[in-house]
């Protein structure tokens, strides 16, 4: 039988956690990198040299930076060459063949595709790496000297293949140092669950409808199925996305890594600003610390505040993919922050809280047809069936709707902290006795093994069971 990453990792994540408890504490590190590069090499073995590539070289660099220290030329154009260098084999895998598709638009040239497939979570890795050698040169973390180490930084597997992005200073003394309890360990685990119930449970189902909707072409995709469709992709990509950040920073728990959250209920935002604010924080620290800021931020004026705001999202739209879509979405986002920014952020202070609330979730449903679209005549024709091209509704519609209701509204609560709050509060009220302390307990156990095994249920019996961000 062959397994998909998220089975692989969910049939032997017990074994390794197994392995890690039962090894003396100076070998952990060495399991877990070796299962790290085990599971990167499970869809595609030939990759993993990208990623011994990636260790090596950013090493390498990281050792060089520290060595030159108290010589700043020196130390700039190691920094250099090892931003260079990343990007170089960032983009000979991301962007070759979108360099070629476009120099073939001009007349008389033909070069043929390089057809060079994507490394599994290349983007993360990748900047994860760049971000180490910016800090050491940035006196904001140590160098790692210990190459098995440094390893096992840009290749553990929890958020490997689609984050959150790590900076190093955040895991470096529990790289070289950490411990682990039961009480940690159990909140990972429940962290895990909730994750993998969150992609399983209603990315999956939420996503399968999406695949029917954004299928339908010509006239047979009407106003109300293109919204519909529009909703199940925002609720896709949220939870599967995020689903699969709560596994990872489950997964650091259970073996004492703390990471950083990356999502805070984006989808209850009142402005777009807020939004990105809540959405994928790694990703926007990331380009925040290392890209707007060095650039002058807003400290250089209005003019140049634009200038870098654009450049930023240009580069964030890129990030995410190899096609134009991708550079009309990084763009919108930009024009819309800036709009915020200059323009919208008074009247939003001033109105009622759901009229923000409106306003972003159209925003972002418009942005996120940008986003699933690499085919601009499908891109478009999708936006002018959300305008009734074809149609308010069809004999679909209805369908679409009531067989899926169930999912949106799961979908909807889980979107807030209604969920979270609520269990917080019966924790709490459990625990003023042992009694209602021993029976909250056993109640919480139930839930979490029952929903676990329902996950690998559906796991083993579905054939869908897209990864959205494993492309990135």
């Amino acid at each position: 039988m062959v397994f998909s990453s998220t089975e692989f990792l969910t049939l032997f994540l017990p074994l390794v956690a197994l392995l890690y408890f039962l090894l003396p504490v100076k070998m952990r590190n060495g399991l877990l990198l070796v299962f790290s590069l085990v599971f990167y090499a499970w869809g595609e073995p030939v990759y993993v040299l990208i990623m011994l590539a990636s260790i090596g070289m950013n090493y390498l660099f990281g050792r060089g930076v520290d060595r030159f220290r108290d010589r700043p030329k020196a130390k700039k154009t190691i920094l250099a060459l090892s931003v260079v260098c990343n990007l170089l084999m960032l983009g000979v895998f991301k962007y070759t063949d979108f360099v070629i598709s476009n120099l073939n638009l001009i007349p008389g040239v033909q070069l043929p595709a390089a057809e060079i497939a994507l490394p599994i979570g290349i983007s993360f890795f990748t900047f994860q790496a760049m971000s180490y050698v910016i800090d050491v040169y940035r006196d904001n973390a140590g160098v790692q000297k210990n190459i098995l180490n440094f390893g096992l930084y840009i290749s553990l597997f929890p958020q490997l293949i689609a984050g959150p992005i790590v900076r190093y200073s955040t895991v470096a003394e529990e790289i070289n140092r950490r411990s682990t309890d039961f009480a940690l360990a159990a909140k990972g685990i429940r962290r895990f669950i909730t994750g993998l119930a969150k992609k399983v449970l209603i990315a999956n189902n939420v996503g399968f409808l999406w695949s029917q909707i954004s299928a339908l072409s010509g006239d047979k995709l009407t106003a109300a199925d293109a919204w519909i469709g529009a909703l199940a992709f925002a609720f896709q990509i949220y939870f599967d996305f995020s689903g699969y950040s709560d596994m990872a920073i489950g997964l650091g728990h259970i073996f004492g890594f703390h990471f950083l959250e990356n999502f805070e209920y984006p989808y209850i935002s009142r402005s777009v600003t807020e939004f990105w604010r809540r959405w994928h924080i790694s990703l926007s620290t990331w380009f925040k610390e290392y890209v707007y800021i060095p650039l002058g931020g807003n400290r250089k004026g209005n003019l140049k505040q634009v200038r870098n705001i654009l450049i930023v999202w240009l580069l964030t739209g890129l990030w995410h993919g190899a096609s134009w879509n991708f550079v009309l979405w990084g763009l919108y986002y930009g024009l819309m922050l800036l709009m915020e920014k200059f323009v919208l952020k008074k009247i939003l202070d001033k109105a009622p809280a759901f009229v923000g609330h409106v306003y972003t979730l159209l925003v972002v449903l418009f942005g996120w047809v940008l986003f699933a679209f690499d085919d601009t005549k499908a891109l478009f024709g999708y936006f002018a069936a959300m305008f009734g091209a074809n149609g308010a509704a069809g004999s679909g519609t209805m369908y679409y709707f009531s067989s899926n209701a169930l999912s949106f509204l799961i979908a909807g609560v889980a979107s807030t902290p209604l969920g979270v709050r609520f269990a917080e509060k019966t924790r709490a009220a459990a625990n003023q006795s042992k009694g209602k302390r021993t029976a909250f307990f056993v109640l919480e156990l139930v839930w979490y093994l029952a929903l676990f095994l329902l996950c690998v249920a559906y796991l083993v019996d579905s054939t869908y069971n897209p990864f959205i961000y494993f492309r990135f």
